[in-house]
C-alpha cells in the first residue's frame, strides 16, 4: 500500500467551457494525462490524496462527471476543498454524492490503515508570498482598484484565520498512536524559505510528517521547491508542477 498526491485537477467534464487547454500548451490534454499516470502507477490498494480545485463545476449536478472519472481512477481518493470548489456542498449531501472510492476532509480526520490525515483549506496570507516563480499572465489577470485591493487584504485575513482555526481543529483530532501524520493543505502553508509561520506551527505543535499542498501554477521554474523544516516534509503537488504525474508520498 502506498500514498500519492496530486492536486489541482480542475476537471471540467461537466464544464467544458472552461478546459484548462485555455491556460497554455502545458494543459494540453491534461485529463488524458492524469489519467495515464495514475493507471500506471497507483495500485487498487493505493491512496491518493487530492488537495483541492478539484472541479470547475459550480454545482452538484456540474461536478457529477468529474467525480465519476476520480472513482474510475484506481485506489481510494482524499478530497480537500480548494479556493475554485465551488461545487462543493454541506457534508451531508458530499456524504450523498461521493461514489465509493472517493473519500473527503472537512474540518475532520481521515483514518488509513496505521495513517492518520487532517488539514484544510488555508487562504492567502502575507507572511509570504511566491511572486518570484510564478509568472502572471496579464489576459487572465483584471487589474484591481487601490480601495478594493485593501477591501480584499482585510477579508483575506479574517477568511485565514478562519482556515487556522479549522486546521487546528483537524490536526488536533488527529490519534496521537498514528504511526504516521499527514496534513492536506490548498494553500502553501509555508513560505520557498521555509521560515516558520503560523500554519507550520500547527505542524511542529501536532507532529505532522508530510505536508501536501497545491494552488501554485505556471512557474518559472522546474528545480525542487519546499523541503523538510523541523520534522515536517512540505510538498507542493500541483499537478502541472508535477508534470501531471502523482508523488509518492509513502
Amino acid at each position: 500500500m502506498h500514498v500519492w498526491a496530486l492536486a489541482d485537477l480542475h476537471l471540467s467534464f461537466g464544464t467544458p467551457g472552461k478546459s484548462m487547454e485555455a491556460f497554455g500548451p502545458v494543459w494540453k490534454n491534461w485529463t488524458d494525462r492524469i489519467y495515464e499516470t495514475c493507471s500506471s502507477l497507483i495500485h487498487k490498494k493505493d491512496l491518493l490524496l487530492i488537495a483541492g480545485d478539484i472541479s470547475w463545476a459550480s454545482t452538484l449536478q456540474e461536478v457529477a462527471p468529474d467525480l465519476k472519472w476520480i472513482d474510475s481512477l484506481p485506489g481510494t481518493k482524499l478530497l480537500l476543498k480548494g479556493n475554485h470548489d465551488y461545487w462543493w456542498p454541506s457534508k451531508k449531501r458530499l456524504l450523498e454524492a461521493l461514489p465509493p472510492s472517493i473519500h473527503f476532509i472537512q474540518h475532520d480526520t481521515f483514518l488509513w490503515e496505521h495513517i492518520a490525515i487532517g488539514g484544510s483549506r488555508l487562504w492567502d496570507t502575507p507572511e509570504y508570498n511566491f511572486g518570484k516563480i510564478v509568472v502572471m499572465q496579464d489576459s487572465l489577470t483584471a487589474p484591481c482598484k487601490d480601495d478594493l485591493l485593501e477591501k480584499k487584504k482585510e477579508n483575506d485575513a479574517v477568511i485565514f484565520q478562519r482556515e487556522l482555526i479549522r486546521l487546528k481543529m483537524s490536526l488536533e483530532s488527529l490519534p496521537q498512536e498514528a504511526a504516521i501524520k499527514i496534513a492536506m493543505t490548498h494553500y502553501p502553508p509555508i513560505g520557498l524559505d521555509l521560515q516558520p509561520s503560523q500554519a507550520s506551527a500547527l505542524m511542529d505543535a501536532y507532529h505532522i510528517d508530510y505536508c501536501v499542498f497545491g494552488h501554485l501554477h505556471n512557474l518559472n521554474t522546474r528545480k525542487p521547491l519546499f523541503g523538510k523544516r523541523g520534522k515536517t516534509t512540505y510538498l507542493l503537488t500541483s499537478c502541472d508542477y508535477l508534470d501531471f504525474t502523482p508523488i509518492k508520498i509513502l
